[in-house]
């Protein structure tokens, strides 16, 4: 982990907004190892990271727990050749960056394949459970790394439950370390076959939310 995070202050290309070692070890590390609470995702064979970015959590499930899995799922190039090298320099053979969207994957090779997905600072919980379920084969689980509790997203996701094959089942404070502040994780199950209509097209699923009003596009 240790060369994972020397990679990461050297590194010019803005792949994460935390860079020091010191305090990646706290933001970054120890934050991603928290969703190790589940057993669902600790015993989990393959793994998908979504929106994988400078690679957490997945290098750090990769490296905690050898007989898992990863791929990370990252479609920004400069932030899947920083991931490469990363790999390469700490030598993690369980880990391969997909430089791809995850709508594609789940069109493709991946669909159905992962016991676990996991997803960090990435989007709302229903844009991500949506991403999610063409991953996931059915009663694999689903990790969400989120901030406070956010009861209008939690409402948003039970709409879309029967869209998305995607149930909630718990929300779980992490105990307290050094930059965790008020961190909660999600934790959700794939409840049947995936819908035929998932995936959509890449960026519905933040413009048209299911489940949710309508996101003004950036675009």
């Amino acid at each position: 982990m240790e060369r994972v995070l020397e990679l990461l202050a050297a590194e010019r290309a803005s792949v994460s907004s935390v860079t020091d070692p010191g305090r990646a070890w706290n933001i970054h590390v120890a934050d991603s190892l928290s969703g190790l609470g589940f057993e669902a995702l600790a015993s989990a064979g393959r793994v998908a990271d979504l929106g994988a970015g400078a690679g957490f959590p997945g290098l750090t499930l990769a490296l905690a727990v050898p007989a898992m899995r990863v791929d990370l799922v990252e479609s920004v190039a400069r932030k899947c050749e920083f991931m490469r090298r990363a790999i390469a320099a700490a030598e993690i053979p369980n880990a391969r960056v997909l430089c791809m969207r995850s709508e594609e994957l789940g069109a493709g090779q991946g669909r159905e394949a992962y016991d676990a997905v996991a997803c960090r600072a990435v989007g709302r919980l229903a844009q991500v459970a949506e991403l999610a379920s063409p991953l996931l084969r059915e009663g694999g689980a689903l990790v969400v790394w989120k901030g406070r509790r956010v009861p209008d997203e939690e409402a948003e996701l039970a709409e879309a439950e029967e869209l998305l094959a995607v149930r909630l089942e718990e929300v779980r404070a992490v105990e307290p370390f050094p930059g965790s502040g008020r961190r909660h994780l999600y934790l959700a199950h794939k409840t049947g076959p995936t819908p035929e209509r998932l995936p959509r097209r890449p960026g519905q699923a933040r413009k048209r939310p299911l489940g949710g009003r309508p996101r003004r596009s950036r675009d």
